[in-house]
């Protein structure tokens, strides 16, 4: 009998949970896993949570320090459960600040560390704004390891790997989202799917030219997605598609690979160069910034939510 195409999968990919739902994980026994503000929002929103949430909100000076309690608390509780790299994000209301978004960033490793979990095992995720690349740069030469995140286009891409960054998160299934938006009759599927040739663009250069940057896809949109990406370094998939996956077999087979990636010449990339690129590109310009504003609308909701219970 063929193993499913989840265990096929791990057995090319690093298989990364997207969720903050300990039962998930502890299910799928992924490597690393992967937080966010609308994750954390919706596990804070577990019944079996809310006393915790409550005492974690009055112990704290302020709504900032408790949304980073909170943060680290649940991020504490998933690194018990996976082997490898636990991602916590900063504040997306920091997207365009480096050194606010250096002092939290910082800020999180420190409580991590008064949580007996090891920073090399902490995953920072910023933002890929000029300002989030730039403070991950630092960050890095610090020691501290950073996943950008909200990434939907080469240059994105290209100007984290030239930073030195640990991990990028290139969006899939958000890049598909507005060229379906633009065209809804186009056949997206597979190998023509947008999102799918910008990660594996990614892969080739940073393989072609020896970045030590992981490539880690995210935001998938269905299984087919995934399987065209197998054998990508890091694919971080929620747990529904998990469960597609585990619960299918057949025969996966390996799309990408180091040893089939393009060598094509760097060009430097300065600030002017990478904001142009953007303003040349709607489509990351316009999903970029939405990106940010629906963090931060969760953001906000946990907020809400932390505020009242801190009042009792």
């Amino acid at each position: 009998m063929a193993d499913d195409l989840l265990t096929q999968l791990k057995g090319m990919t690093t298989v990364v949970a997207d969720t903050g739902d300990i039962e998930a994980i502890r299910r799928f026994q992924p490597t690393d896993a992967t937080t966010n503000p609308s994750l954390i929002l919706q596990a804070a929103q577990q019944e079996g949570r809310r006393a915790r949430l409550a005492e974690i909100a009055r112990q704290a000076t302020d709504i900032d320090d408790a949304m980073d309690a909170v943060a680290v608390d649940i991020g504490s509780e998933i690194s018990a459960l996976v082997p490898g790299y636990v991602s916590t994000e900063v504040s997306a209301r920091l997207s365009f600040d480096t050194q606010a978004s250096l002092d939290r960033a910082r800020s999180l490793i420190d409580r991590y560390q008064r949580h007996g979990v090891d920073p090399k095992r902490i995953l920072i995720k910023l933002a890929a704004t000029w300002e989030g690349i730039r403070a991950a740069q630092v960050l890095e030469r610090e020691g501290i390891h950073t996943n950008l995140t909200l990434m939907f286009n080469f240059d994105q891409a290209r100007a984290c790997a030239d930073a030195g960054v640990t991990l990028v998160s290139p969006f899939v299934g958000r890049i598909l989202d507005w060229h379906k938006a633009q065209d809804p009759e186009a056949d997206f599927a597979g190998d023509r799917d947008p999102g799918v040739q910008s990660v594996k663009r990614i892969y080739e250069h940073f393989k072609g030219h020896g970045y030590e940057t992981i490539v880690m896809g995210a935001s998938f949109r269905n299984s087919g997605e995934i399987k065209a990406l197998a054998g990508c370094d890091r694919l971080t998939i929620s747990p529904a598609l998990l469960g597609e996956l585990a619960e299918t077999e057949g025969t996966l087979e390996r799309r990408l690979s180091p040893l089939d990636a393009e060598t094509r010449a760097p060009e430097p990339q300065g600030e002017a160069d990478f904001r142009w690129a953007m303003n040349e590109d709607p489509m990351a310009t316009e999903k970029l910034a939405e990106g940010i504003r629906k963090f931060m609308a969760d953001q906000r909701k946990l907020e809400t939510l932390l505020s009242e219970l801190r009042q009792g």
